[in-house]
């Protein structure tokens, strides 16, 4: 397994930004895909965001115009640009690792994940 742990949450005003980030550690970063993923109180964890290693990316149709995933493989990174945050955006956001389906949105699909990073939107 690969050791995951995201930074850069906190509390912002609707229509604000905020940058996640997420460093991996435990195995060669640049092999494989990472995800976001949010999880609001009550609701399941949902998909957000992925990244292969090369750059390819697919979104959850929610935050594709406002949301950017990006990675630099030399330093073992993911991050998660929020734009035009919204206050149903609110959620523990949770970085993944070891996808086992390209393209796949399920949380089972992934075998690693970090401990969640809080992102509260106010209205």
């Amino acid at each position: 397994q690969v050791q995951l742990v995201e930074s850069g949450g906190g509390l912002v005003q609707a229509g604000g930004s905020l940058r996640l980030s997420c460093v991996a550690s435990g195995r060669t970063f640049s092999n494989y895909p990472m995800a976001w993923f949010g999880q609001s109180p009550g609701q399941e964890r949902e998909f957000v965001a992925a990244i292969s290693w090369s750059g390819s990316t697919y979104y959850a149709e929610s935050v594709k115009e406002r949301f950017i995933i990006s990675r630099e493989n030399a330093e073992n990174t993911v991050d998660l640009q929020m734009n035009s945050l919204k206050p149903e955006d609110t959620a523990v956001y949770y970085c993944a690792a070891d996808l086992r389906a390209w393209g796949s949105r399920w949380p089972r699909d992934f075998g690693s994940w970090g401990q969640g990073t809080q992102v509260t939107v106010s209205s």
